[in-house]
């Protein structure tokens, strides 16, 4: 299993990440200087202009802090606006199939979860290479944890 990453290891969309918090920044900065040099705007509508350049980031920042966080315990899915932690016995196939958006994670009670942190859309062959570790990393976790839980049944 050399060819594992040491864990804790996080994916995240990276170019994706760069490209909304470099866009986020811009905008609230043109959107800032625009009321700023408006002279015909009061102080209301100014603060109106910035809040909305503010909410605009806010936006963009939340599409950035998607990520997959892989320990030695589990796996956190940190989506647009929610979270959740999962055992490595309760992933049983991670996917990403061709015009998938993200990684797919098909869970034990039936469901799937969309894990946004690796997702192909600038850089396809990054997500392709972290779609692959954290398949890698759920198999080989996974065959150690139902051993442990039938022994903690029998227990």
């Amino acid at each position: 299993m050399s060819n594992l990453p040491t864990l804790p290891v996080t994916f995240r969309p990276g170019r994706t990440r760069v490209v909304l918090l470099t866009a986020g920044v811009v905008i609230l900065l043109v959107i800032s200087a625009v009321a700023m040099l408006l002279e015909q705007l009061g102080p209301g509508e100014r603060l109106s202009f910035i809040l909305t350049g503010a909410l605009i980031f806010w936006v963009l920042a939340q599409l950035a802090r998607v990520r997959v966080v892989a320990d030695e315990s589990g796996v956190t899915v940190v989506n647009i606006a929610s979270r959740r932690r999962l055992d490595w016995a309760e992933i049983v196939q991670v996917n990403l199939r061709p015009g998938d958006p993200w990684v797919f994670l098909n869970l034990s009670d039936g469901t799937s979860l969309p894990a946004l942190g690796i997702q192909p859309g600038i850089d396809k062959q990054q997500a392709i290479a972290d779609a692959r570790t954290l398949r890698t990393l759920a198999e080989a976790r996974s065959v150690r944890d139902p051993e442990e839980s039938t022994e903690q049944d029998q227990g």
